[in-house]
């Protein structure tokens, strides 16, 4: 019997299973690399994992690439893929210095800065906002040149931690504060030996819906795999509830979004994996990128999106990436499922969380596919712009886009975080 692959999947959370039931589809065995706020018992069930590798990448870079090339020397693996967006340089490096499929440390770098990204767009020709990096919460006054309203965010934040509209110039300076010190407080510089320098990036709002496309890329080819409507996220700050797939748009502007989001592949020199890219629909017709992450959105569940509404096993074909080996779908046409959507129950006021109200109900209901609950009852729970986590995750599928987003208004009124009483 053939040997099944091996492939080290860094930080992805156990919790989530999109990833790990894919690899468990596809016939590869994976040792985890478990984030620091994964538990060793979670991590240890997770399907297809035959191992859970403890490292500290965030802390001890240095030492945890050491332990993974003498791991890697003990018995070789595969492949190795990103499982979040800060491991997304480590990863790099490590392939490098391994001789696996991945990719290179410079273009890690660009994806992980906003402001790389702005800067390589321009160079391109493709489209950017226009910006201003603030290297000091002092110099927030070099970004009063741009037109308002703007919005304020980490040059490498993600999940929309500190993300801020600001619609006059009297507010800008507060906001660039605010969101200074969240960078502090999650430590989103932090010397790991690879991840960019902190930093914050304001930049011009731009006016319109927002899609999230999911590609893979294999030797610099890339195919656009899913496109998901995300709708209007007009701020003040931009806590994301809901995505559908596939996205309802005329066949010319799905077009558009391809080839902005193919030649930013290009200009940030990403050739291997999957990633996750942001895109703004300025005046509902013209594709902007906001920005690209190189790895699998959502914690996962983009994956899911995907696979439903394009048929293409997202998560399985990235793995297969990092092992060296040609995607299924480069060869065969997959056929779509349906339409599915994906919920995330709002934070709200935040407080010290009690329980879902509602998510009983939704458990039965037979469209749906999954209810991830990442936080337990007694979590402190930030509202935005700052970010603990999102409390539940509820994906369902249907038969059309407007049964989908009836469900999700349902979603909307039916589920609610109910917090502790402050005493």
């Amino acid at each position: 019997m053939p040997q099944r692959p091996k492939l080290v999947l860094v930080g992805q959370l156990s919790v989530y299973p999109w990833v790990f039931e894919a690899a468990e589809r596809a016939g590869i065995d994976l040792i985890l690399i478990p984030r620091g706020d994964d538990s060793a018992e979670s991590a240890g069930r997770a399907k297809a994992v035959v191992e859970v590798l403890p490292l500290d990448i965030e802390e001890n870079p240095e030492g945890a690439l050491i332990a993974l090339a003498e791991r890697y020397r003990r018995e070789p693996f595969g492949g190795i893929m990103a499982g979040n967006e800060r491991v997304v340089p480590f990863v790099a490096r490590a392939a490098r210095e391994l001789g696996l499929t991945g990719l290179t440390e410079e273009a890690a770098a660009v994806v992980r800065d906003k402001r790389s990204m702005r800067q390589h767009l321009r160079e391109a020709g493709l489209g950017a906002p226009g910006f201003v990096a603030v290297e000091d919460p002092d110099g927030w006054t070099e970004a009063l040149t741009l037109r308002f309203p703007v919005v304020v965010k980490p040059a490498n934040g993600h999940s929309s931690l500190g993300v801020i509209r600001v619609d006059d110039k009297d507010s800008l300076e507060q906001a660039v504060a605010r969101t200074w010190k969240l960078i502090e407080t999650h430590h989103l510089g932090a010397a790991d030996g690879s991840a960019p320098e902190s930093g914050v990036l304001v930049e011009e709002y731009l006016d319109g819906p927002e899609v999230s496309a999911e590609s893979l890329v294999r030797d610099g080819r890339v195919r656009v795999c899913g496109i998901s409507w995300k709708g209007e996220l007009a701020g003040p700050y931009f806590e994301e509830t809901t995505l559908r797939a596939p996205a309802q748009l005329p066949a010319e502007i799905l077009a558009a979004i391809e080839a902005e989001v193919i030649g930013a592949h290009h200009a940030f020199g990403v050739t291997e994996g999957t990633t996750h890219t942001e895109v703004r629909l300025v005046g509902g017709v013209r594709p902007v990128l906001l920005e690209m992450g190189a790895r699998i959105g959502g914690g996962g569940f983009m994956h899911h999106l995907v696979h439903l509404s394009s048929g293409i096993d997202l998560a399985a074909e990235a793995m297969r990436i990092h092992l060296g080996q040609e995607p299924l779908c480069w060869s065969e046409e997959p056929e779509p499922v349906g339409h599915v959507a994906a919920y995330q129950v709002a934070v709200g006021s935040g407080g010290r969380m009690k329980r879902i109200r509602g998510l009983d109900a939704v458990r039965d209901d037979p469209r749906v596919d999954y209810v991830v609950e990442a936080v337990s009852p007694g979590t402190l729970l930030a509202p935005y712009p700052d970010h603990s986590g999102y409390p539940v995750m509820v994906i369902s599928r249907h038969e059309s886009d407007a049964e989908a987003e009836e469900y999700r208004a349902h979603l909307e009124r039916t589920l609610h975080v109910e917090y502790e009483e402050q005493g």
